[in-house]
């Protein structure tokens, strides 16, 4: 089976506030580019994966990320994250109709395509699924195979809103990469010590390199 992913992506200026303890102002921007172009580089060489969907209105973002092979979908409705993936799901089934589609996070640097891979079959058997991340609270991916409706529930707390609203949750074994969103300071740390992709690689230097 072959998949439709749909990342979402805010606007690079207001992403990834809850690392300031980490990042500064300046920074944040870059190191949530980075983690969104490591993430569709990734997810683009999956064999599962037959395109990938960016929801964005972030100029710089939509430029970066359909160099990499993305194609970019303005957010129309611009009322959040749940929205923004309601709106890139609807828009690959008119496209595809029947299609598989799966919501992504666009904060997973150390995403591995294998690993995806993995998960993205252990979906393939369920009307609709999801993958909890890797605090066991949130979500880093929900998939609906052959035409469903997405219903996503992301946010705080979306793990247990998903399972209420009758997703599956997937337990496809050792998938780090897929689960290890970064959201904190110790959620980059703990994405780094995976193995994060080459732009991630490059913002952390320099964020280091700040530090010292």
């Amino acid at each position: 089976m072959q998949w439709t992913l749909v990342v979402p992506l805010k606007p690079l200026a207001q992403a990834k506030s809850r690392l300031s303890d980490t990042a500064d102002d300046g920074l944040r921007p870059g190191l949530a580019l980075a983690f969104a172009q490591d993430t569709v580089a990734a997810a683009l060489a999956c064999p599962a994966v037959r395109d990938v969907v960016v929801v964005t209105n972030d100029s710089l973002a939509s430029r970066e990320l359909a160099a990499l092979g993305a194609d970019i979908l303005t957010d129309q409705p611009r009322d959040g994250l749940n929205a923004a993936l309601a709106h890139g799901a609807a828009a690959a089934g008119s496209s595809r109709p029947g299609a598989s589609v799966a919501a992504l996070n666009a904060d997973l640097p150390a995403l591995r395509p294998p690993e995806l891979a993995r998960v993205l079959d252990s979906a393939a058997a369920f009307p609709r699924a999801f993958l909890a991340d890797a605090a066991a609270f949130g979500t880093t991916l929900l998939a609906v195979s052959r035409g469903g409706e997405l219903r996503p529930f992301f946010g705080s707390g979306s793990r247990a809103r998903h399972r209420a609203s009758g997703a599956v949750e997937l337990f496809p074994g050792a998938v780090d990469s897929v689960r290890q969103d970064v959201d904190t300071g110790d959620d980059l740390r703990a994405a780094l010590a995976l193995g994060v992709g080459p732009r991630t690689a490059a913002v952390a230097a320099r964020l280091l390199t700040t530090e010292q």
